[in-house]
């Protein structure tokens, strides 16, 4: 991390993250590093599967640079930011301390933003709209260990491109997309997120889960969602006249690394 970055960073009014699966070992932790170093806002929302318990499970995986990026987030809240941690079906444990404090850390199961605008969003993880975590946990977690292995695979495919120069790409971004069930089950979620925005009365939903960054009106109401730190490297921030934009950060700064993604380091391992 320079020097420069520290001194200059980007500054918004709010910055959201989702699903940035510490305690996994595709998580892009050193991505998620950059990115908080790199960046200063009023309010961070975490929101959700920012740890990944399920993965622990396996097997504990903790790396230095998960702990530097539990730090930095930690510095920031110290420093002043506002930090809601929103739990997810990942690190639903925290669910069991909805309302408490620790650390400066906000823990909430949903809240309601409004922008400098004047728009009121909800934003929540947003696993309440997905049937099959809802309806069947054993299928959603063998789904999880099918995902673990094609993340694998997808940090053989960025060593492999590292080596010739080339920027991050995601394998597994690019077939989930192309798989016509999985592009139907975005849409689908996508729909009933929105519904719910409509039913309460807001102008639109943050959320992530899916593990796909979007922003796009469905019906009248803004839908958003963060996307991930484990194949898409995405955020949602909102600028202090109330705008919402989408940062891909491995597009926006792809040679600001100085030490390989943790996906790569799996691949290596494998």
């Amino acid at each position: 991390m320079s020097e420069i970055k520290r001194m200059n960073p980007l500054k918004y009014r709010s910055i959201f993250l989702s699903d940035v699966h510490l305690g996994f070992r595709g998580c892009q932790a050193q991505f998620v590093l950059d990115f908080l170093q790199s960046t200063h806002c009023k309010q961070l929302y975490l929101v959700g599967d920012i740890v990944d318990l399920w993965a622990m499970k396996n097997g504990l995986y903790w790396p230095e640079s998960h702990n530097q990026v539990v730090r930095e987030i930690m510095d920031k809240a110290r420093a002043g930011t506002r930090v809601i941690y929103l739990p997810g079906n990942h690190d639903e444990i925290f669910r069991g301390h909805l309302g408490a404090n620790f650390g400066h850390v906000q823990v909430r199961d949903e809240v309601i933003h409004t922008t400098a605008d004047g728009r009121r969003f909800l934003v929540l993880h947003g696993d309440r709209f997905d049937a099959v975590v809802q309806n069947g946990k054993w299928l959603a977690r063998l789904g999880s260990r099918a995902y673990d292995g094609l993340l694998a695979l997808n940090g053989l495919t960025s060593r492999l491109r590292s080596s010739f120069g080339l920027k991050y790409w995601s394998l597994a971004a690019y077939l989930k997309h192309k798989v016509k069930n999985a592009v139907n089950y975005i849409g689908n979620f996508e729909r009933e997120v929105a519904n719910e925005a409509e039913r309460r009365q807001l102008d639109g939903m943050i959320c992530g889960h899916i593990h796909h960054a979007e922003m796009r009106d469905i019906a009248g109401v803004s839908y958003c969602n963060c996307g991930d730190w484990v194949e898409s490297c995405t955020a949602l921030v909102e600028h202090h006249d109330g705008r919402l934009e989408l940062l891909r950060w491995t597009d926006e700064y792809p040679v600001s690394l100085t030490t390989p993604a943790p996906a790569m380091a799996l691949a290596q391992a494998s």
